[in-house]
């Protein structure tokens, strides 16, 4: 009798076990939630989109047939919509990991929703430090960017090389904000000043009395303190006004290739950007961008770092859901937050246990016309900010996950 309420309770914890480590609904499911029709939709977009589905394809099932749906929808940078949608995969659809998220509002509320919920969030385009600060989450893995490592690195790298003052064009939301708030203690505590700021809000077409304002100022850097669509209009209008060549620098804190391309290398040349990825850095980046240059509609495009993130957290969730046998983000993440090593894409990488995904950063130049070799031939390396030091210190995010 004794022997078969062991065995009983054997068999109990057997099947308790299977049903708390498991994949639900035999599927994994993955939803890529971004821009697919405004600033970013170059960036992101179904770029975006086509990257987390080679993801899936290069995971082939984890060697245990798992099987993996991609879903997508565009949040319009509104972050009621893109949590209407994010609720809906949770509740209704059985998405298991949402990834991508450019824009911070959209991001802190999606991050919100699904705190404690069985879903991942897969932040790798989202660049608020909240994520891994104050609003950390078990739930979030941040990977590619965030406010504090484009401020602080980004303004480190320019003042090593003579920018003490400074101009902001920021854009008035999370993002814009928390880059210059990052930026202006980086700078202030370093001998550096903060001469002036403009706020302009988001998909600004017309630039010209923010960058006379900034002229005016003699700033010796400009700082670009948004992106998209806003990065590149006050790029091509700087140009006309003839910043660069009167002296003044000109840095963009959240830049990309494909804004580079589309507003072309000559209006571009001069201008200084922190990247995390770049297609054209070794064997691995070029391989990668070359299958992406491939996919349907991308019409021999390069990814953006943005794109490469979505590749990138994608592929390191579901060898999560292998390794643990659960979609589920209790299992997942911790699984996640073992990763200690080379990534193919953004080099020595490590996963932390507030979520930030640390790697190396890279300050670039673009390069001047006849200096570019061939298609998307745009950046030359200036400086490079080892792991260590691109991402702020575990301990000083304020992260209740941080024991």
């Amino acid at each position: 009798m004794k022997h078969l309420k062991w065995t009983l309770a054997l068999a109990a914890s057997l099947v308790a076990g299977a049903a708390s480590a498991e994949i639900s609904d035999n599927v994994v499911r993955v939803g890529v939630l971004n821009d697919i029709s405004g600033i970013f939709q170059d960036t992101n977009g179904m770029g975006s989109v086509e990257a987390a589905r080679m993801a899936a394809e290069d995971f082939n099932g984890g060697g245990k047939n798992i099987k993996v749906e991609i879903v997508y929808a565009d949040h319009q940078n509104k972050a009621d919509v893109g949590n209407a949608i994010a609720r809906k995969w949770l509740d209704v659809e059985g998405v298991d990991a949402i990834v991508d998220v450019p824009n911070s509002a959209v991001g802190l509320s999606i991050n919100t929703l699904l705190r404690d919920s069985r879903m991942t969030f897969l932040a790798s385009s989202t660049a608020s430090s909240d994520l891994t600060g104050k609003a950390c989450s078990p739930n979030t893995i941040q990977w590619v960017n965030d406010a504090w490592a484009t401020g602080n690195t980004t303004a480190a790298a320019m003042m090593s090389r003579g920018g003490k003052d400074w101009y902001f064009l920021t854009v008035d939301y999370a993002l814009g904000k928390g880059i210059e708030a990052e930026a202006q203690k980086y700078i202030e505590g370093h001998g550096g000043k903060v001469l002036g700021s403009s706020k302009h809000p988001l998909g600004t077409s017309d630039f010209a009395s923010f960058l006379l304002q900034a002229q005016s100022s003699k700033a010796r850097v400009i700082g670009l303190a948004n992106a998209g669509g806003d990065t590149i209009n006050a790029v091509k209008q700087a140009a006309e006004f003839g910043i660069q060549q009167s002296g003044q620098k000109l840095v963009a804190f959240l830049l990309f290739i494909n804004d580079i391309h589309g507003m072309g290398i000559k209006v571009a040349q001069g201008l200084q950007l922190m990247e995390a990825f770049y297609w054209d850095m070794n064997d691995d980046t070029r391989a990668f961008a070359k299958r992406f240059a491939a996919r349907p509609g991308m019409n021999g495009k390069m990814p953006s770092g943005n794109q490469a993130g979505v590749y990138a957290s994608t592929l390191a969730y579901l060898n999560a859901v292998a390794a643990t046998g659960s979609d589920n983000a209790k299992d997942a993440v911790p699984e996640m937050k073992k990763f200690k090593g080379k990534d193919k894409l953004f080099g020595d990488t490590t996963i932390r246990q507030d979520g930030r995904v640390v790697h190396p950063m890279y300050l670039f130049e673009v390069k001047k016309p006849e200096e570019s070799k061939y298609p998307y031939d745009y950046y030359k390396l200036v400086s490079t900010i080892p792991a260590d030091q691109a991402f702020r210190p575990l301990a000083e995010g304020g992260c209740e996950l941080v024991k």
